[in-house]
């Protein structure tokens, strides 16, 4: 099965490809971490039976839980066919690298990760980047070279 081509940029004029993409990621965002919690879940059993299986062990897994959950979601959504996590493609957005490339597994761990540190630093102050930056692209997007778009 051969994945589509991700066009670099937008397929129609830049202002509307990146026209009001702050708040559509901000939704996007709350969106996203309802799954992920929905998704903790079913995690958290899963790590009950392991710490029952491993006599104790396995219970060790639940303060880093939530990470694993995220970072499993995130890289698995990012770097899949639609380029986007289920909260950006209810947004009608997606991440697509600025050299026109997929995003990869470790490319969207890693931008999860910048995200997590750039938001535990700056709090909600990470936005204002966006308002001054071109296509709206916060601190981790141009450290790592990427940039959302919408898709509508």
């Amino acid at each position: 099965m051969a994945l589509p081509e991700v066009q670099p940029y937008g397929p129609r004029d830049e202002w509307q490809a990146y026209s009001g993409i702050l708040s559509r990621r901000v939704l996007a965002f709350l969106l996203d971490y309802l799954i992920v919690l929905l998704l903790c879940i079913p995690a958290a059993v899963i790590v009950a039976f392991i710490g029952v299986v491993t006599l104790g062990l396995g219970f060790l897994l639940y303060p880093v839980l939530f990470f694993l959950v995220a970072g499993l979601y995130f890289g698995m959504t990012l770097s899949g066919p639609s380029q986007a996590s289920l909260g950006m493609r209810a947004m009608n957005t997606r991440m697509v690298r600025l050299d026109g490339r997929r995003i990869d597994f470790l490319t969207a761990l890693v931008h999860l990760v910048l995200f997590w540190i750039f938001n535990s630093v700056l709090t909600p102050l990470i936005l204002l980047a966006g308002l001054f930056t071109e296509r709206g692209r916060l601190l981790h997007d141009l450290l790592l070279g990427t940039v959302v778009m919408r898709t509508d």
